[in-house]
């Protein structure tokens, strides 16, 4: 059984920062791609960021050169480092990854969602 567990997120005043871990367990044998979505109360989800297996990065143009995505593969863990946090970044963050797993079988997955909440 596949499972990713975020943590990190919390409540913090505009302009702070806070960094989300995704650790990824079970029978894995390969993550491809790894990446942050978030939902806002009301919204659809979105995509915040991504990185691939080979460590090339995508970013929704809304928290460029605010965010940074990375990879740990040793650790199977992805991080979401957030600087610059504004109120509308407010939302439960997702971690989702592509993984091969038990019997070469491939599917994404999610984890549970982690809430982030900026204060004015």
């Amino acid at each position: 059984q596949v499972q990713l567990v975020e943590s990190g997120g919390g409540l913090v005043q505009a302009g702070g920062s806070l960094s989300l871990p995704c650790v990824a367990s079970g029978i894995i044998f390969t993550i491809y791609t790894m990446s942050w979505y978030r939902q806002a109360p009301g919204k659809q989800r979105e995509l915040v960021a991504s990185i691939t297996l080979g460590g090339s990065v995508n970013y929704a143009d809304s928290v460029k050169g605010r965010f940074t995505i990375s990879r740990d593969n040793a650790k199977k863990t992805v991080y979401l480092q957030m600087n610059n946090l504004k109120p509308e970044d407010t939302a439960v963050y997702y971690c989702n990854a592509d993984i091969v797993t038990k019997g070469w079988s491939r599917n994404e997955y999610w984890g549970q969602g982690t809430q982030v909440t900026v204060s004015s």
